[in-house]
Order: structure tokens, then sequence, then C-alpha cells
């Protein structure tokens, strides 16, 4: 049974037992603070189990894309060495909100893999959890006797809290869980070792597959558990060891999930994966890690130095390292890759198949980024060797870590580095330099929150912002949030006109206005589907009823600027083609910020249409058209496009300008005709990433404002210019004339050079049969000091030559040497110039002829002269 069927198999049986079959959501998280990237099959649904909202269906089944890459989970470092974890994974599940428990959950779990899937009873073993006296919950008799009518006593194992309570996080919806574990081991293996002592023993072959959680409780900010007004059921089955179990392997690796990109990697490198465990290992990591890149790139998320980009830079990085090192490929590999998964995965997850060109770009230009890095890296180490040598042979903890933070060198590739180099690592002073990295992350991002006070318990927050400013509200919950010292409180409202800050939209700020106070909101965010009003202070008594008054002059501004995106949005493609696809917006009361796929500078002419198009469209008063609670599939069929990486609903907001022009699925806050725009202007076009421009552009008085201020600064042009007429003339014969000038100076430049050169020819000491130079001179540039140098070679044998100059208000040192001193009396000008570099607290390197140095301390050069008559002296006398 191949992958496909398998995955088929699960959902169709789910479907059989009543269960909406929902499509993933996208692997990168919006509106959740707590996550970056989907991590279970769960997270999806947290809204559902926290009571943020009621679930549309009371039986889900599903086959969710996740990611894990850190944490308890998992540790990035370990994946593509064992055979059963992965970064980007599937997780199967079933979920029941309120509807049925353990008895159908366990049931249903076991007749799908014993009568649908036929694994064997016999190999099957399954725990319940054993209770936890300091917790004082008792042991799950419900399910140990369910299980007992199915499977024998001997083989229901008992698990501790750790193994079987499974818990959201600190906080939140939590229960006893029932796991299922299969024994992949041979009949020989079997016969010798029971399997029972080795579930949940980081056996490669003895793994669990299913874990049924039973959602009872609710774990407070103290540590106590209350329980849930409903029960719930949350399942997760990771899809990659169920074919691995169903196809009869020993590795996640040897099914068709992996075998398709693995083969192909082989081929390209030239190897047999099984015959050598380093290269398997590393064609494991890039098999792995492209499934997690590509997914999340075509999800939204590009590679950044920050956050959840950072995680996908990271994991792309560990790729082209294994790549690098252990399969010799020196150039762009991994972005082939992604054609392969796209094709093996298009049934199931097309937004892969649909965004490949893109995708493979930004994967590309990341491996060619990273490939520079490295080679960077490598020239970091060899500039440093000396050092290195000087310090027992050692690489410091410092330094590793600096490769390892700047270059992405883990500490085994500065260890494989090293070893050939015949040097050895401070692991000990490394892992000081990286724990004192994660305590500055973790006391950058340390937060404590209270538990909800819940006012009003089955209440659920509305957001009614599209048709009114302000309305009466009620206080459905509250908490507090302190981080750095800093305290705010998060306030629900049961309904509010404060637009909470998506899509690029941000928050509305305004008032929560009572009889005796008023409140200021500083801002309005998601979380998850909450929509929580940000202030300072808690009303005195948060349960009388408020007055919710945004910001409406803000507000206003902001729907200029958003309207805004959408037909510049249309102009884009219009102009530049149909590939073109929004990968990200900001739209404030300030500025409007529009990110789209594009793999070129666009020229002045064509920002020149887009901007007309879209002022074109302004002036034309193009009423709003919006529709409400639409069924996706008649979005899409109006054309309405769709985001990827957004996350959408059976029932969408449809807004167009002109169906012919724009339609979008959105659930900002829009103008009621384009004319309100009054005024749209490009003030900077650039690009942010791989394959991604961005345009950023005013509107309304932010515009007029803008273009008044360039009118004024040209006007103040032509007055200095003295010319009314042909300003763009004026200012080319200016710059004729400067040409002019500037030639003449290069030219006397040279001939002082010159003069220069002459003067230290005649300064040329005899020492020991060397011609030794030592001066601190006056040149005006640090080419001018490299000629210097370069001309006093050519004119003097035998030189040992030390220039010290002030340049540009710094102090910079240069030492050349002849090329026979180097071969013969081995002088080393890096080593020399690294010596006189002390004298103004600096450094530098370079060849063994030629090398240069900058500093701190100008008032250094004066006593270069001298060290360096010393210095060169000593070198003579020793060698």
């Amino acid at each position: 049974m191949n992958s496909a069927e398998i995955r088929k198999q699960f959902l169709d049986f789910f479907a059989s037992k009543q269960h909406q079959i929902v499509p993933s959501a996208p692997l990168v998280v919006k509106d959740d603070p707590t996550l970056m990237f989907i991590n279970s099959g769960m997270a999806p649904f947290k809204d559902y189990f926290l009571g943020n909202k009621p679930a549309p269906y009371k039986r889900i089944a599903d086959t969710q894309k996740c990611l894990r890459v850190s944490g308890k989970h998992n540790d990035l470092e370990e994946v593509g060495y064992d055979t059963y974890h992965h970064t980007m994974f599937e997780m199967l599940g079933n979920w029941s909100f309120g509807d049925y428990f353990k008895k159908e959950a366990l049931a249903w779990s076991w007749e799908l893999l014993t009568e649908v899937y036929k694994l064997p009873k016999d190999r099957l073993y399954v725990s319940v959890f054993q209770g936890d006296e300091s917790e004082n919950l008792p042991m799950d008799e419900d399910a140990f006797n369910i299980w007992k009518s199915m499977i024998a006593e001997d083989r229901i194992l008992m698990g501790s809290k750790k193994d079987n309570f499974w818990e959201m996080g600190d906080t939140g919806p939590c229960g006893p869980c029932s796991e299922i574990h299969v024994d992949l081991r041979t009949e020989e293996e079997r016969a010798q070792v029971d399997g029972k002592t080795l579930v949940n023993n980081d056996h490669p072959q003895v793994v669990e597959i299913w874990n049924n959680v039973f959602m009872e409780f609710n774990r407070l900010a103290d540590g106590s558990l209350v329980k849930l007004p409903a029960q719930h059921v949350d399942t997760g089955m990771g899809f990659e060891r169920l074919c691995m179990a169903i196809q009869g392997k020993r590795s996640n690796y040897d099914t068709d999930v992996f075998q398709p990109l693995i083969q192909f990697i082989a081929k390209e490198a030239g190897v047999t994966y099984g015959e050598n465990e380093k290269t398997d290992i590393a064609i494991r990591v890039m098999a792995d890690h492209i499934r997690a890149i590509a997914f999340a790139i075509s999800d939204g998320q590009l590679p950044s130095n920050n956050k959840a980009g950072y995680v996908i830079r990271r994991i792309l990085r560990r790729a082209v390292r294994y790549a690098f090192t252990f399969l010799n490929f020196k150039k762009p590999f991994l972005y082939k890759l992604a054609a392969v998964l796209a094709d093996q995965m298009e049934t199931v997850f097309p937004e892969l198949k649909q965004q490949l060109s893109f995708v493979q770009r930004v994967i590309e230009e990341e491996e060619n980024a990273f490939l520079r890095t490295l080679e960077n890296g490598l020239k970091r180490l060899d500039a440093l060797e000396d050092k290195f040598k000087e310090n027992n042979n050692t690489i410091d903890g410092k330094t590793a870590f600096e490769l390892y933070d700047t270059f992405g060198f883990p500490l085994d590739l500065t260890a494989l580095i090293a070893r050939d180099k015949g040097l050895k690592v401070d692991e000990a002073g490394f892992s000081v330099e990286m724990e004192q990295q994660k305590n500055r992350s973790r006391n950058a991002s340390a937060s404590e929150q209270t538990d909800w006070v819940i006012l009003q318990p089955d209440v659920v927050n509305e957001f009614i912002g599209y048709d009114v400013d302000t309305t009466e509200s009620h206080i459905v919950r509250y908490r507090q949030v302190k981080t750095k010292n800093k305290s705010e409180y998060h306030i629900v409202l049961d309904k509010t006109p404060f637009y909470a800050e998506s899509g690029g939209q941000v928050g509305d700020t305004g008032y929560l206005i009572s009889a005796t106070e008023q409140i200021e909101v500083l801002d309005t965010k998601k979380e998850n589907d909450l929509i929580l009003h940000i202030t300072s202070k808690l009303p005195q008594n948060p349960e009388v009823a408020f007055k919710s008054q945004i910001d409406v002059e803000r507000r206003n501004l902001i729907r200029k600027n958003h309207s805004a995106t959408h037909l510049l949005h249309a102009a884009l493609r219009k102009v530049l083609g149909e590939h073109v696809q929004q990968k990200g917006s900001l739209v404030s009361e300030k500025v409007l910020r529009f990110d789209f796929s594009h793999f070129a500078k666009i020229e002045e002419a064509q920002l020149r249409e887009i901007e007309h198009i879209v002022n074109e469209r302004v002036r034309q008063s193009i009423p709003l058209e919006e529709q409400r609670n639409t069924p996706i599939a008649d979005a899409k069929a109006m054309g309405a496009m769709a985001l990827f990486g957004e996350k959408y609903g059976e029932f969408v907001r449809v807004i167009a300008f002109d169906r012919e022009h724009s339609v979008e699925l959105c659930g900002g806050t829009h103008v009621y005709n384009t004319g309100e725009i009054g005024y749209f202007k490009i003030v900077s076009e650039s690009s942010v990433a791989a394959g991604v421009r961005r345009i950023e552009a005013l509107t309304a008085a932010a515009a007029e404002d803008y273009m008044q201020q360039q009118l004024n600064e040209l006007n103040a042009v032509r007055e200095v210019l003295g010319s009314q007429s042909n300003i763009s003339g004026a200012v080319e014969k200016l710059q004729e004339e400067n040409k002019a000038l500037q030639k003449q100076l290069e030219a006397f430049e040279l001939k002082q050079l010159t003069t220069l050169k002459d003067s230290l020819v005649q300064k040329t000491q005899q020492l020991d049969g060397v011609n030794f130079v030592a001066e601190q001179v006056n040149v005006s540039n640090a080419d001018y000091l490299k000629k210097l140098a370069f001309d006093m070679r050519q004119a003097v044998d035998n030189l040992v030559l030390i220039l010290a100059a002030e340049i540009e208000g710094k102090p910079q040192i240069a030492v050349m040497l002849s090329d026979n001193l180097v071969s013969d009396k081995k002088l080393n000008a890096s080593q020399m110039v690294r010596e006189l570099a002390k004298e103004i607290k600096g450094g530098g390197g370079g060849q063994p002829f030629y090398a240069t140095a900058g500093g701190k301390e100008t008032a250094g050069l004066q006593a270069i002269p001298a060290k360096a008559l010393e210095l060169v002296k000593s070198m003579i006398n020793n060698g």
C-alpha cells in the first residue's frame, strides 16, 4: 500500500464515521503569539478547545502539515541521524468537540489499525495514564477497561504523567492520553527482548504511532487543574511512522514518502544510498529539510534573520551545509528538490505546485547567499589560524560561537575543519557562549500573564466595526500581562468596533468610556480568534457598560491605504503579469507597504504606469462591493484572489472595486468608494528577498504633503542653479565641470605620489642586506597608500616597507615585502602588520608579501617608524 493510499484510507475511514474532512491549515501561524508554526494536528483547533469560538462541526478529521524544530519536541541537529524524527511532518488526526469520547476514539483507532491497515495485533502495545498523586489525578480506568475488551491485558502498559498526560502548554486544556505503539523488529529480535520493555525508550523500531488525548481539564496559571465544561477528543498519528509500519520498513526514510527525494539526491551526488553512513545522513537531512523549507515558503514564510524566518533559514542552511560537506555540492542544489516534492504532493498539498517557480527562486538565492557565507567563514578561520596556533592549537569558544552565529557553522563543522588544520575546539567555551545567548533571548521574550478573569463565560466576542465606529460594550474577560517590568491589560468585549491587527492592517486605537472614567485602547490584536483590546490600566469597575469608540480619523487614513493596496495589486498584475502575488503588506495610518512576487527591478516607466492606473481608479470613484459570509467556492468563482498562507473558512468576505479590476478575499476595513483615497503616490520600490519586491506608497494628505515637499526642494534647486527652464541641463553642466576638476585633482595627486615615492627611495636604509623604509606619509585615500607601496616595490629590491597614514581621520598601516624576503628570510607581512597595529589599537592581515591594518588611535602612528625598525632588526637577527 503506497503512502497516498494510506492517507486516503485514513480520511475515508473517518468520513464514514461522520467526520467532516477539512484541509490542512497553513504551516505558518497567524494571530497566535504562542506559536510560529503549526506544531501539532490540534493547533488549528485551539480556539474550539479554549472555548473562544464554537466548533463548526462536532467531528473533524484531516492531515495537517506540522513543523517541529526546537523545544521539548525535537532538536534540529538530531534530524537525519535517527530514522523517525523530522522537521516537517504530516499529522493524521480525528477530533470530537463535546461529542464522542474515549469509547469511540479507542475502538475506532483499533479498528482502523488492525482491520483496515491490518497491522498484526501481536505487534501493538497500548498505554494508559497511571495517575499522579501530586496532581490528585486517578488512574484512567475507563481507558484501561476499554482496551481490555480489545487487547490482551499484558499489552496494556501504565504510563506516567510525562508520557501519558498531554498538555497544550504551561496553561490551557489538557488531559490523560492513551498511546498506541508498534514493534517493527524482526522475529529474532522480538524473541530475545520483550517489546513492552522498549516502549517509550527511543528504540527506532518500537515507536509510538497514534496518541488519543482526552481533554478533560484546564491548567490555570497557578498550576491547578479545573474540569472543562465539555469533554473533547484530540488524536494524532504520525503519517510517516504509519507508512513505515504498514510498508514493513525499518526507517521512515525507506518509505515512498522520502524515497523519491532520496534517490534523486543520491543520483545527482553520484553515490548509492545505504552504503556510507555519512553520506546517508546528509541525504536524509536534505530530504527531510526540503519539505519544511518548501512548504513554509509556499505558505508565506520567507527565510530571514528573525523569528519564523530565521527558523526556515536555519533549516535551509543546515541542509546546504550537509550537501556541501558530505556530498560535494558546491553550487545550489536544494531548489531542484522542490520540483520532486511538488509532483509528489500535488494531490494533497497543491499549493506548492502552484507556486513552484517562486519557491525554487527563493531557495536558490538563499543557497547562493549561504555558500558565499560558508566561503567567508572558511576565510575567517584561515585568517585566524596563526592566533589559534598561539593559543595551544585551539579555536577559542568565542570564535567558535561567532562562526556558528554569524556564518552558520555548527560546532561539528568547525571541529571537522579544525581537525584538518591540526587544531581543536574549546567546546566548553562554545557552550558558555551559547548559554549566554539563550539567556539573552529568554530575558528579552520573558513575559508573565495571569489567568483570564471571565465575567461572561458563554459570550463570544463579535467584531462589528465594518458598520459602526462606536457601540455599547461589556467586558467578557480580561487578564494582566507583564513583560520586562511593563504591565498591560488584555480586555475582550462582547462586541467591538475595534479592528484587531490582521492581514497587514494595524490594529485600531481609541477609548473605552464609562460614566466615571475613560480608558485608552493603545492597540488591538488577535490571539487566535479573541480580539484583545490592549490598555495600560484596568477599569475601576469592569462589569459596567462601556462606550467603545475607535479613533475615527486614524481609521479613515488606514482605510484609504488599505483600499489603495487592492488597487495597487490589480495594477501590478496588469503591468507586470499574472505571476504577481501578494507576499505581505503593512497598512497603517501613515503609509502602505506592499510585498509581491516578481523577479526583476521595476523600470521607472512601469512604475509611472502602475501609479497612473491606480490614480485613474481613484478618480473614477468606484464604489465598494462587499459580500460577507460568501461560500468560498462562490468567491473563487467570482475570481477573488486568495493569499497563499492564509487560512480561510467555508465562508469568506469578498471586497471588490470593479469586478473587472480588483476582487479579493479580505477581512480588513475599506473606503466606500475609491474617490476617498484622494491621491496615490509611490515613494519607493526595492527588493526585500529573493523573488520578492516591495513598493511603499502614500495616499490622501500624506501623498499631497510628499509632493509638496518634492516641489519645494525642486524650487530650492532652481534658485541655487539660477535656472528656471532647464534644471537638468544645468545639473549636467555642473557634473561635467566636477568630473573635469576631479581629473585635474587626480592628476595632481598622482604627480605628488610620484614625488613622495622618489623621496622615500632616497630614505632607504640598509639593514643586513635588506632595504628598509618606514615612514609616516600623507595620502588622501587607501588606494593611493596601496599604489605607493606597490610603486616602491617596483623601484627598490630586497624591500621592507612600512607606511603609516591618517586617512579620513583614521589610522592605517601598510607593510610591503619583496618576494625573496618572504621566501628566503621567511618574513611575513601579515604577522608584522598585526604587531605594529597594537600601536593604533587595531588589527589587520593580508598576504605574506602585502598586508594592511586599521585602528582607533591616530596618535599611535608617530611611533610606527621606530617600532618598525626594531621589529625588522629583531626578525632579521632571529632569522
